[in-house]
């Protein structure tokens, strides 16, 4: 029998108690716990650190991992770099009761046999919660955790439960990488998110891979059998993307698998389940990141049901400049769900309202074409706006964010209305869109070319523009109408470049009503 190769961790693993109180007691003055703090405070006058999105407490951070709820509260996992292991992930750990206010929880995962812990999922049973993650040099792995919050994790002896296999240059018969995992009646599945036929890159001529998740079924979880491609029929992603870090689960009668590719990012398929065949047949394709994977965009999900039909997902972002200390941050959780016409409805987590401080009102507006108007005294780079804004016949309405007084740094948020395209009246398409411009947020000579984010949105005719946006530190995040979102890294250079202005283009529009709030800071601390 051939030894199996020892890439163990260099940070010891304490064993905790079984017991929430007992836990609680010890992680007062455990040492990484106080590690982490120690590195919070001395990370916190980072002018581009986030106060109200989740961030490792130190170090690199990368995907979001195994978002799962067991006993009242939500875990996230997260890959984490520490620094007593160089280059070695293992998974980090935080713990909510609402997915917003965040508290810091020792290391979860730590490498063993394989020699880093890439992403993975988590599914809950009734008396214990099973892990599932790509294990570097060695394939698919399995561990679970039965305690009250999740501290003490047990490999199976029969890991990789799925080994790499040898795959030919094409990917045949399969790639082993990133799995999600979930049970049915007739046993345990998991899929494999990897690509085929190709590389993965955009390639000339429109040449490269295709994204495909590999199916795998267990009676017991030790044993894996291959089952084959999982989604049927076109699934409408770029030549040269991948399927990684897939999450498949229902949403209301329909099922909603999301992957991201390492060339564009978060996306994902709606589509119908065939839970006799075990295939998925994908109906609609979207995407939470509309440029490149880099250079400030939304990278890779992690999601769970919500218990009501939908699901909560959130998003690691990548970072827009040369990472000096720390390295990315999570979006706000976000609220997946199914709407009346099969089309994905997104909403920030209801209980980010919590975090609202001193509020602001600013009343009816009129918005003369061509003008733009400096919304006084809407001005903070760690705040909510939520703005209805009737745009009327103007093409454009641009709400301008992190504005230096000069106007020499701003964010820009544009709502493109094709209103006057005939095309749009006879066919009743609307080809609307949303976009972040980020071409004039810093004057930095180190931030990273990044074309503005554009997204499609649909209003109805006579709708209002409702435009949520968080704005925190270096990240900017809108929502338009439940129904889409885009965020991006953002950078200023100026201490100034906190202000508010908003513009019609072309012709008038009306403010109906804009109210923003000072947003508060997360304490990370049990």
């Amino acid at each position: 029998m051939t030894a199996k190769p020892n890439f163990h961790s260099p940070i010891n693993r304490r064993r905790y108690a079984q017991t929430l109180e007992q836990q609680i007691e010890q992680l007062a003055t455990d040492e990484q716990i106080l590690k982490f703090a120690a590195a919070r405070q001395r990370l916190a006058s980072d002018p581009y650190r986030p106060t109200y999105h989740f961030v490792a407490p130190e170090g690199k951070m990368n995907d979001p991992n195994g978002l799962c709820r067991w006993q009242g509260r939500f875990h996230l996992f997260y890959q984490t770099y520490p620094p007593e292991a160089g280059r070695r992930q293992h998974w980090g750990h935080a713990v909510s009761d609402d997915l917003v206010h965040w508290h810091d929880l020792p290391l979860a995962i730590y490498p063993d046999i394989e020699e880093k812990c890439f992403s993975g999922s988590t599914l809950v049973e009734p008396d214990r919660v099973i892990a599932m993650y790509h294990g570097k040099r060695a394939g698919n792995m399995v561990a679970m955790a039965r305690d009250a919050l999740l501290l003490n994790w047990e490999k199976l002896e029969e890991n990789p439960v799925i080994p790499l296999v040898d795959a030919d240059e094409r990917g045949y018969p399969y790639r082993v990488f990133d799995p999600c995992i979930w049970k049915e009646e007739d046993g345990y599945f998991c899929l494999s998110g990897s690509y085929q036929d190709g590389k993965i890159s955009a390639m000339k001529f429109r040449q490269g891979c295709r994204p495909v998740a590999h199916l795998f079924s267990s009676q017991d979880l030790r044993h894996w059998a291959y089952r084959g491609p999982f989604v049927e029929g076109e699934t409408h992603t770029d030549p040269g993307e991948d399927a990684a870090v897939p999450y498949f689960w229902p949403l209301s009668d329909k099922h909603i698998l999301l992957f991201a590719s390492h060339m564009r990012g978060s996306q994902y398929h709606l589509g119908d389940y065939d839970r006799g065949r075990h295939r998925f047949k994908p109906f609609t394709h979207g995407r939470f990141n509309f440029g490149p994977i880099g250079h400030g965009g939304v990278h890779a999900p992690s999601a769970t049901p919500n218990g009501q039909g939908g699901c909560y997902v959130i998003h690691n972002i990548n970072e827009g400049k040369q990472p000096q200390g720390w390295s990315q941050i999570m979006s706000l959780t976000r609220v997946l769900t199914l709407r009346q016409d099969n089309t994905l409805g997104i909403e920030p987590i209801p209980d980010v309202e919590s975090l609202r401080g001193k509020h602001t009102q600013i009343g009816k507006t009129a918005l003369t074409a061509n003008r733009e108007i400096i919304l006084d005294p809407a001005a903070g780079n760690a705040i909510e706006i939520d703005a209805e804004i009737d745009p009327q016949e103007a093409r454009e309405i641009c709400l301008n964010v992190l504005r230096s007084p000069d106007g020499q740094e701003y964010t820009a948020i544009r709502y493109y209305q094709n209103a006057h395209s005939s095309y749009r009246r006879t066919h009743s398409l609307h080809q609307d869109a949303i976009a972040i411009d980020p071409s004039r947020s810093s004057l930095r000579p180190d931030v990273l070319a990044r074309a503005p984010e554009v997204g499609p949105v649909e209003l109805d005719d006579g709708e209002l523009l409702r435009l949520r946006v968080f704005i925190d530190h270096s990240v900017v995040e809108v929502f338009v109408n439940g129904r889409q979102c885009l965020a991006l890294r953002i950078y200023p250079q100026r201490e100034d470049s906190i202000g508010v202005s908003i513009e019609a283009v072309g012709q008038n529009a009306v403010l109906q009503q804009l109210d923003y709030w000072q947003m508060q800071s997360l304490e990370y601390r049990l």
